[in-house]
């Protein structure tokens, strides 16, 4: 049976940095941390470094000058893991209505998740200056620009260096899960490579799997491989490994989805190299 707990959300100084369409909107990383932090408040022991079936429904839009979101997490124990979702609640003026933002899925024992390949960067791969990433392709602020350098493509694979920044408030779980940046960034990538190959550009709307081989760590820099596995009119999908600089994995994100959340509104810029991915 479900249950449903309030959740006070703090705002981060930061978060300003993650806007769409003029508006701050609390990431899909962080509503991870967010969700891995109130399971083991729940169950001490659980383990939330494989998690799966994670998907986000609907954007979740900070209010300007707020200093935190009151929001709700529904959450049940099953027979394999811990499953929960982050829930607003909307107010009218006689009857309210709760909107689903993402669900989780924590489970106990690990399926699939071995990494790609670790890759280096080649002289003939395509290249992409993160400045004019962030600028035109990825627009958000300073905090969330974790591609560094230049972005290389190659065949259907995008291979970035990542930077996680370090922020003046530690969040908890990152001990445990790692830094969000790292893989926000490598999200970044994914949709770089996405306006590259399709005619809309692709947020992330759903993970299958994700591992925490070894958690990132702010201030650190890392080496990211983002391959398209699929694609389809509206959608795309992607399998991604996040390593550090030696090689060894830090963690692996199997079948995340992304489509356009635009209707069409947004398109990928007219000069941007074609790629071909399944001829």
């Amino acid at each position: 049976m479900a249950n449903r707990i309030p959740v006070s959300i703090p705002v981060l100084p930061w978060f300003v940095d993650h806007s769409f369409n003029g508006k701050t909107i609390f990431p899909a990383v962080e509503t991870m941390l967010l969700l891995a932090e109130t399971a083991t408040r729940i169950v001490p022991a659980l383990s939330v470094q494989y998690m799966a079936q994670a998907s986000f429904s609907k954007l979740l839009e900070i209010p300007e000058g707020a200093a935190e979101i009151s929001a709700l997490v529904e959450y049940e124990e099953t027979d394999d893991g811990f499953f929960c979702k982050l829930l607003s609640k909307i107010q009218f003026k006689k009857i309210s209505r709760i909107k689903e933002h993402a669900a989780l899925h924590f489970k106990l024992e690990e399926q699939d998740v071995s990494p790609l390949p670790f890759l280096k960067f080649e002289d003939g791969d395509l290249q992409l200056d993160a400045a004019r990433i962030y600028r035109e392709l990825v627009p958000f602020g300073p905090s969330y620009r974790s591609i560094i350098g230049m972005l290389h493509m190659r065949n259907a694979t995008a291979i970035v260096r990542l930077q996680a920044p370090r922020m003046a408030q530690k969040q908890k779980m990152e001990a445990v899960v790692g830094s969000p940046f790292p893989l926000d960034g490598a999200m970044h990538a994914a949709c770089v490579l996405g306006q590259c190959v399709a005619d809309f550009v692709p947020f992330p709307v759903a993970i299958a799997k994700r591992y925490i081989h070894k958690p990132t760590v702010a201030g650190t820099e890392y080496s990211s491989n983002v391959q398209l596995v699929s694609q389809t009119e509206k959608e795309l999908l992607f399998d991604l490994s996040i390593f550090e600089m030696s090689g060894e994995p830090c963690e692996t994100v199997k079948g995340l989805r992304m489509r356009d959340v635009t209707g069409g509104l947004i398109k990928p810029a007219a000069d941007l190299p074609r790629i071909i991915a399944f001829p």
